[in-house]
């Protein structure tokens, strides 16, 4: 458990041997679930006088880096609820940034486990704000998808997107980086808002006494109508400018949030034919993903009709991934251990940097072609039901109806709609794969 992609953390960490160091202390123990990499948040001490039979003293003095690492084990049996009591032990043993970070973490995916939302939700957001947490890597740990799912995690993906307190502060940094590449010219819009809207301003402040005199009347007293058109011209151009100002940060909002949904959307996790578990984002620029969430009977006529047009899909890289309502209620329990089996999870390519060497590979794009059927199966339906109904909302449709959402080659939503698809649409309006426009796409 209490995994996490550390992508985002090495530069936190030092490795050394015994013989380099007087206390390497940490160590990591990798596991893979959802194609990705993930590393514990472990903290071993691996100085050789451990594994001496008869230990000192001072071994068997209780730190917080001895909780966490009993915590750990103790949740790796199974058993969470004493795993609690040794991450809470090690919050009080006055642990340093780093042992507080993996305890509160690894904390809040015990209160995960036990479908504790609010309080995983609480250790996450001081993990965040106090101990520079990164929150990829809450979106990135499949032991944290039950959370996921929970009305909890989207509060506080909202504070993350807004950046509000310090939370996740980096995360929205990396969306409006992102927002910025999408939209290039929005600074520029912004900055002529800003000096236009300045500009009318001191024009004001100067015709406003020329008003007044003109209302006065006398001899030297400039034109009425004219001055006074000019002062209507001028804040009116305020008021325009501001409004224009106001609807743009409106409209970045609005990306920001879709670019958080994208980023969601991207690490959900799929099953192929081949029992394989991959991530939405491995997919890219090889399938295009056809969503069909609603009731069991309608799912199930909608790829009864796909079958009919099977080839002509197939030509077009789409490929279904029914999402049944009702499936991600009740959430499968291990009694002991987390996520697949070690044998499988080895057979499960990583995201990140590795996974995109490997892809880069025309022999490992080619495996995954050669998995890559007409069906895929969701893991953590719960996740996907959340981000389903996320998007419904987005889009003005009440949450709960049968929807299809049609991804493009780059993972992102091409388009979206009431009910299930018209097959025969779709196959007339998705290039096939060998096109131009699908190159484009990518």
């Amino acid at each position: 458990m209490a995994v996490a992609a550390f992508a985002l953390h090495l530069q936190l960490f030092s490795f050394t041997n015994s013989e380099t160091s007087a206390r390497p202390w940490l160590s990591y123990k990798t596991n893979f679930l959802h194609s990705q990499k993930k590393t514990h948040f472990c903290l071993i001490s691996c100085s050789s006088s451990s594994s001496s039979t008869s230990e000192s003293p001072e071994a068997n003095i209780e730190t917080a880096e001895s909780c966490v690492n009993l915590g750990l084990q103790l949740f790796s049996n199974g058993r969470v609820k004493d795993a609690l009591v040794q991450f809470e032990t090690a919050l009080n043993l006055d642990p340093n940034p780093m042992e507080a970070q993996a305890a509160l973490y690894n904390k809040a995916c015990c209160h995960a486990y036990r479908g504790e939302g609010k309080k995983a939700a609480d250790c996450l957001r001081t993990a965040l704000r106090e101990y520079n947490l990164k929150f990829g890597t809450i979106l990135n740990d499949p032991d944290l998808a039950s959370f996921r799912a929970l009305p909890e995690f989207k509060e506080l993906q909202e504070e993350a997107r807004l950046g509000g307190e310090d939370i996740g502060y980096g995360f929205r940094r990396d969306l409006k980086l992102i927002s910025e590449v999408q939209a290039p010219f929005r600074g520029v819009r912004r900055f002529f808002y800003v000096a236009f809207s300045a500009a009318a301003g001191i024009s004001t402040f100067f015709t406003i006494p020329r008003l007044f005199r003109a209302i006065k009347g006398g001899d030297d007293a400039p034109d009425l109508w004219e001055t006074a058109g000019n002062v209507a011209i001028n804040v009116g151009g305020i008021i325009v400018l501001v409004a224009l100002f106001l609807w743009d940060n409106k409209k970045e909002e609005e990306q920001l949030a879709q670019i958080s949904r994208d980023e969601t959307l991207s690490r959900l996790p799929l099953r192929l034919t081949t029992n394989r578990v991959v991530e939405l984002v491995q997919l890219r620029d090889t399938v295009r993903p056809v969503i069909l969430a609603g009731k069991k009977e309608t799912v199930s006529l909608a790829m009864q009709k796909a079958e009919r047009v099977r080839t002509e899909l197939l030509k077009r890289g789409v490929l279904l991934v029914p999402v049944i309502w009702g499936q991600g209620k009740e959430p499968q329990i291990e009694k002991k251990g987390f996520g697949v089996p070690p044998k499988a999870a080895a057979a499960l390519p990583s995201i990140g940097e590795d996974f995109e060497k490997r892809a880069q590979s025309i022999s490992a794009k080619s495996r995954l072609k050669a998995e890559i059927r007409f069906k895929a199966e969701v893991v953590s339906p719960a996740e996907w039901e959340r981000w389903i109904r996320d998007e419904q909302q987005s889009e003005g449709v009440t949450p709960g109806e049968d929807v299809y959402i049609i991804l493009r080659l780059d993972g992102r939503v091409r388009r979206s709609g009431r009910g299930m698809p018209d097959w025969q649409e779709i196959v007339q309006e998705l290039p096939p794969l060998e096109a131009l426009l699908s190159k484009l796409e990518r």
